[in-house]
């Protein structure tokens, strides 16, 4: 399983606190089915380009707002993985503003069909126990089911990662639950992603 590559996006404008914690944990979880893991901060990454907005300047898209920038690289990272885990904080009920930008100039992937049968997950941290995590999570959901990705749920009793996948309550390194469920997150990832392997032409 060695030949495995998950890659974490970190939705969050921090990248050491919640989000980024917690995608450790599930990222960890998969180093131990051998896989070989990426983290990248989506607020870094939008740094690197004059505007982070998509404008949908054509159709299909032809990415030449970032190809001669580093940002390109997360995206052909992200190409080549067997999984990703998508993690947010939670904002008025939904994914941040980074995410967003980000997820939203990977219209030239879907144009390629890069991250088709992809195996994806998500979690989400909010302020409260109830603060919106589960929205958030759903939103994620959308995201990589446009691109056509195969989107990991809920396990199986002592597998169970969360019916929509992890949520948790800042501060994440306080909520065992949340821990938890990311780390299962990261195993149900690692093992999907190792049974689908022949779906992906890479």
């Amino acid at each position: 399983m060695s030949d495995l590559l998950i890659v974490g996006v970190n939705g969050s404008p921090n990248s050491s606190d919640n989000t980024a914690f917690l995608l450790d944990q599930a990222l960890n979880e998969t180093k131990k089915y051998g896989a070989i893991t990426k983290v990248i901060h989506c607020s870094s990454e939008l740094k690197k380009i004059n505007n982070p907005f998509c404008h949908a300047c054509s159709s299909p898209c032809t990415a030449k707002c970032i190809e001669d920038n580093e940002i390109f690289d997360a995206y052909k990272l992200m190409a080549l993985a067997d999984g990703i885990i998508v993690g947010s904080p939670v904002y008025f009920g939904t994914v941040s503003a980074q995410l967003k930008a980000f997820f939203d100039k990977t219209r030239w992937l879907r144009t390629e069909k890069s991250l088709m049968n992809t195996i994806g997950g998500a979690l989400s941290v909010g302020n409260s126990r109830f603060g919106g995590q589960e929205t958030t999570l759903k939103a994620i959901h959308d995201i990589l089911l446009v691109q056509g990705m195969i989107v990991v749920g809920d396990g199986h009793y002592d597998n169970d990662c969360g019916h929509s996948g992890a949520a948790a309550q800042r501060p994440a390194k306080l909520d065992e639950n949340g821990i938890n469920r990311s780390r299962i997150l990261g195993k149900r990832i690692a093992e999907v992603a190792k049974h689908t392997k022949d779906l992906r032409k890479r």
